[in-house]
């Protein structure tokens, strides 16, 4: 099976050799890696060309948004399967894509997720929140559930069926997408129970309490976009699950510190 990652990217000098690195790293043979660049100013292009023999395709030009990037990405993707990882996300080791292959393989599913840790921009071994994504249930969809974007592995066919990203939407197109897929047209998923990638804090949707209220809004827009009736209280529960994310982190930290004492021991 032939997967496609896509990075899209703009003015991201400071973190994106380390998303192409963890690519780079991958122990799987059949790799396209795409990256859409939105016309970065900041040297990103420079780090583009010097990566070139790591990357099938690269181009960079204006776009009107990261959601306008990744179908463009999704358009020159050929592969069997499809990832999406920003240029500030990484894989967490050289067997994450191997893993999910081979999950692909097994399972026979459309689409594949994992756990995410959102880490510490300036520190990536601090984690700030723990995503365990848990086991898929689509009616949790109704209980403000989503799995983590970047650990989202589809099938280009269900990319062909069901449509790409809703441009009209500027924060919230992944858990729009998403939405459509699994819960609206109900494509088989299987939650790989790993850490997948590792994410730096510090998203559009997260830089303010402004900002949040709009990808609220936005989560709400993406049911009416779909003639799907969510419970009244499902636009609350998605932000609210974030609380846990950061108790999850202390268990995941405590679980490391204990596998160093005994290493020690």
């Amino acid at each position: 099976m032939k997967i496609s990652i896509i990075t899209p990217s703009f003015n991201s000098a400071r973190t994106i050799q380390h998303t192409i690195d963890s690519v780079a790293l991958q122990n799987y043979p059949n790799i396209e890696y795409i990256v859409i660049d939105g016309g970065s100013t900041d040297g990103t292009l420079e780090i583009l060309h010097a990566n070139d023999h790591l990357i099938s395709y690269w181009v960079s030009e204006p776009d009107k948004g990261i959601y306008d990037a990744m179908n463009k990405g999704i358009k020159q993707a050929t592969g069997d399967i499809i990832a999406i990882i920003n240029s500030d996300d990484f894989y967490v080791h050289a067997e994450v894509i191997n893993r999910v292959v081979q999950q692909f393989k097994r399972t026979k599913v459309d689409s594949i997720y994992g756990d995410l840790q959102y880490v510490a921009p300036d520190n990536t071994d601090r984690v700030i929140r723990h995503w365990a994504s848990g086991k898929y249930q689509r009616e949790n969809f109704l209980y403000g559930w989503m799995p983590p974007h970047p650990t989202f592995f589809v099938k280009r066919k269900v990319y062909e069926s069901f449509g790409l990203f809703d441009t009209r939407l500027k924060t919230s197109a992944d858990y729009e997408l998403m939405l459509r897929f699994l819960y609206k047209n109900n494509i088989s998923s299987h939650y790989l129970d790993e850490l997948l990638v590792r994410m730096r804090a510090g998203g559009a949707s997260n830089q303010s309490w402004y900002n949040r209220l709009k990808a609220n809004l936005e989560d709400r827009r993406a049911w009416e976009l779909n003639n799907l009736q969510p419970y009244f209280f499902t636009a609350l529960l998605k932000p609210a699950r974030k609380i846990n994310q950061y108790f999850a982190r202390y268990k995941v930290e405590m679980e490391l510190w204990q596998s160093k004492r005994l290493e020690n021991v």
